[in-house]
């Protein structure tokens, strides 16, 4: 998979407030510190959700290896890497342990272990998928472009800042949604698809990087009902991806000028199983 960072949705508002949505691939290893920032919503593929033999197949053809082999140091950081012929022989022991990863995932797997534990045994060697949707990008950009912060980081960091530089915004009206993954819009409307439906259409697609067939065949129905289940189930993080523009400076959940979709759902905050 390697690492890979895109656009989904780069909308602007009257208040002037900025939205932008990204789907971005990075090392499994690094989610921790992607999730520490909480100003961004987030939606990622799991463990729990794609099957064992998949992700086998997946690290068998492309496992993560770092691209920074530090020395060992006190501190959080790694100044000075390994010399070439050491770093050579840290990435054999690397791949030894994917070999030895996956050979007993094997085993959990013939003893019938569901993949919510067994796959987690081969996690850092995984590449690993997310959506995330912001107004506040700066922090994170700081934070993360940084020096100091972990290569693995860093990288994807950088490419999703100078991606955010050099896009241009569309410029929405006051009720007007940003709608990521939602790039047949005007054939939904000509469909009698509602705004609402819209709403729940693009959230469903959010979700679906949990199992990542998001790029898959589009089916507006199936997302809709996709979306019905989660809102049933209380799993509301899809619906933070959507907002519809202000003209004001509104703080809705973690966006500012921008009414978030989560926000207008009755309850959305307090799950009451049936």
């Amino acid at each position: 998979m390697a690492y890979n960072a895109v656009i989904l949705k780069d909308s602007k508002a009257p208040s002037g407030s900025r939205l932008v949505s990204f789907e971005v691939t990075f090392p499994r290893i690094v989610l921790a510190e992607f999730n520490t920032h909480k100003m961004l919503s987030k939606n990622s593929a799991s463990s729990r959700a794609i099957p064992v033999n998949k992700i086998i197949e997946r690290i068998e053809q492309d496992p993560f290896i770092p691209i920074h082999w530090g020395k060992n140091q006190k501190g959080m950081q790694a100044e000075v890497e390994l010399t070439q012929d050491e770093q050579e022989e840290a990435k054999v022991a690397w791949l030894e342990a994917k070999v030895q990863a996956i050979t007993s995932a094997k085993k959990l797997l013939e003893i019938g272990v569901h993949k919510q534990i067994t796959n987690r045994l081969m996690e850092p060697f995984m590449w690993h998928t997310v959506i995330a949707t912001a107004t506040e990008w700066e922090n994170f950009f700081g934070l993360r472009t940084h020096k100091d912060a972990q290569p693995e980081i860093r990288k994807i960091a950088l490419m999703m800042e100078e991606l955010y530089r050099v896009s241009t915004p569309k410029d929405l009206k006051v009720f007007e949604y940003h709608l990521p993954l939602v790039n047949d819009y005007d054939d939904l409307v000509k469909d009698g698809y509602t705004e609402d439906e819209i709403c729940k259409i693009s959230a469903g697609r959010c979700a679906r990087v949990s199992y990542l067939t998001h790029n898959g065949t589009r089916d507006p129905k199936a997302d809709i009902d996709l979306c019905e289940k989660l809102r049933a189930a209380g799993h509301m993080s899809p619906f933070e991806h959507v907002a519809m523009a202000s003209n004001t400076d509104i703080q809705s959940g973690n966006l500012t000028g921008w009414v978030q979709y989560r926000k207008t759902i009755p309850g959305e905050s307090i799950y009451k199983p049936k």
